[in-house]
């Protein structure tokens, strides 16, 4: 360090502002450690901020509260089954370390101040796999008091100012269809109310979660910088990381580290060079801006290895007017509605996880074209379930050819340059499902993922049948959350070079890494459970290497 000349020194520099970088600044802060964040826009929350906000949090300490039962024996087995082998992106020591860990930090979030919220019904994606589970192991945190932050929410991502929380929504798609639907309407309502009497401004979903860790980092004396992105790490003669260079509006700064870097800038959804290199499409992301695959360049310049770069959280999305894409996670899988290729026949189960949709719409691109599909509704599933794409203007939809519409089946195929019999005769097998409840091509609505997001006044809450028009078609996309692909980490979050191993000082996690979950998508929230989980652990194994330096030190 000291033949190094530096224009500050500190002891863990973060990038990035998400679940994973704020947990590992959390985490060191916690530990005692002088930490920086720094964030490359103007924004600070990352993906997270702008998610869901669940967690996938398997045999968490309140499993209990819930009735329900789990173990890390079940956990591993379900992670085996669905995962498979995917190569050192999802060693055994990371799916080890990420289940023990798990109630670690649910604990000391809970210490620190988050408050926790059950998601109760949220069932795994494969619940009917070995080791999976109809509900209780996706969580989330309560709706977040923005005013908590003063100035520093004027910057968030965050982008819904409602306390709506994850497990509201299967419910509210269905407010105007069910008993149920609208007594978790009232409550909404209700609990919005409640909020602005008190005075409080709360938000809700991944607002929410990246709020409270915001509030969390900055009470344990966290800086963060906004408009500051790593450009590179500078290692020792022994090439141990010792600090980094950042841009500024300034220029550049040099930034010396004792315990070490963290890489948790998020993937590169937004680098369309990289989209059509490693996955042969430009992208259509609902990642936000800054998701250009920076942090992951660093790692790669330093030396690191990457993993899974030709994989990502896939998902069927509307692609809208301006060209980006809205993710649809419930109107595809509500009944009267059915997915299919450009000549008019179905290829998948549509209310599968969707990750597995993207997949198939990929795949399926391969043989029929796929890219883009379509999602064909009627009358029911337009007035009875919510449609997040309609919402924002079917007019403005229709005049960019997003939505087509049509008064017949025949017509629609017509408009949308399809053989009219083949969509007649797709939309009649299906049909004839509805009338069974029983979908003999695709399993449609066999699982409780899959029921979810059904209805379940009907025979089988996923199949509702085409019949009244008028029919419309929404132009659909292999759309996505982020990429899964970066670079390679260790069980510590330790970044690994290209013979496997660790470059000491240097961390990452999130979605600048290679996914311990593979080419898979357990659960609700399996990129911020362990973006948060990894994240923690970096920063406690960052904060260990200055206690076991200072002790060395005493020794000698």
């Amino acid at each position: 360090m000291a033949q190094q000349k530096w224009d500050e020194e500190v002891d863990l520099l973060v990038a990035g502002s998400g679940a994973a970088a704020l947990s590992a600044a959390i985490a060191g802060a916690d530990a005692g450690l002088n930490v920086l964040v720094v964030e490359s826009t103007d924004k600070w929350g990352g993906t997270t901020a702008i998610s869901g906000g669940g967690l996938w949090m398997p045999n968490h300490p309140d499993m209990g509260k819930l009735g329900k039962e789990d173990s890390p024996e079940k956990v591993r087995e379900y992670m085996d089954v669905t995962i498979g082998d995917v190569g050192p992106a999802s060693s055994d020591e990371r799916r080890d370390a990420y289940i023990a860990n798990v109630p670690v930090v649910y604990n000391e979030w809970k210490r620190l101040g988050v408050t926790w919220a059950l998601s109760a019904d949220y069932p795994d994606y494969y619940p009917d796999k070995p080791g999976g589970m109809d509900g209780g192991r996706a969580i989330e945190t309560e709706p977040f008091d923005a005013k908590r932050l003063g100035s520093w929410h004027d910057s968030s991502r965050a982008m819904l100012p409602a306390p709506l929380k994850t497990d509201d929504v299967w419910l509210l798609t269905r407010a105007w269809s069910s008993g149920a639907g609208f007594i978790r309407g009232a409550q909404f309502v209700g609990r919005t109310l409640k909020g602005v009497l008190s005075g409080k401004k709360l938000v809700g979903l991944g607002g929410a979660y990246a709020g409270h860790l915001m509030a969390t980092a900055r009470k344990l004396g966290v800086e963060v910088r906004l408009r500051t992105p790593i450009a590179e790490v500078i290692k020792d003669k022994k090439g141990v990381v010792v600090g980094a260079v950042v841009d500024t509006p300034a220029g550049p700064r040099r930034i010396g580290v004792t315990a070490g870097v963290v890489l948790g800038t998020g993937g590169f959804a937004r680098n369309a060079e990289w989209r059509e290199k490693y996955h042969g499409v430009r992208g259509y992301t609902s990642a936000p801006e800054g998701d250009n695959g920076s942090g992951i360049q660093v790692g790669i310049d330093a030396g690191a290895d990457v993993a899974l770069m030709d994989d990502a959280w896939w998902g069927a999305s509307v692609l809208m007017p301006d060209g980006e894409a809205q993710f649809s996670v419930n109107e595809r899988s509500d009944p009267f509605s059915i997915m299919v290729d450009q000549s008019g026949q179905r290829f998948v189960n549509e209310s599968a996880s969707y990750i597995d949709v993207g997949h198939a719409i990929l795949e399926r691109d391969k043989a029929v074209g796929a890219i883009p599909c379509w999602m064909i509704t009627e009358r029911r599933h337009q007035r009875r379930y919510l449609n997040n794409a309609a919402i924002q203007g079917l007019s403005k939809l229709k005049k960019a050819g997003t939505v087509v519409e049509a008064d017949t089946i025949e017509e629609l195929a017509w408009k949308l340059g399809m053989d009219d019999d083949t969509l007649k005769a797709t939309v009649e097998r299906f049909n004839g499902f509805c009338a069974t409840g029983v979908d003999e091509d695709f399993d449609r609505g066999r699982t409780a993922y899959d029921n979810y997001y059904g209805d379940p006044s009907l025979k089988n809450p996923n199949l509702g049948p085409i019949e009244k028009g008028p029919f419309r078609a929404f132009k659909m996309v292999p759309g996505d959350l982020g990429t899964k692909g970066g670079l390679l980490t260790d069980e510590h979050a330790r970044v690994l070079d290209k013979a496997g191993k660790p470059i000491e000082g240097l961390y990452a996690a999130g979605n600048t890494t290679a996914s311990v979950m593979g080419r898979t998508y357990p659960g609700a929230g399996s990129t911020i459970g362990p973006a948060t989980v990894f994240g923690y652990l970096g920063g406690k194994h960052a904060a260990a290497r200055i206690q076991q330096s200072a002790t060395t030190t005493v020794v000698k």
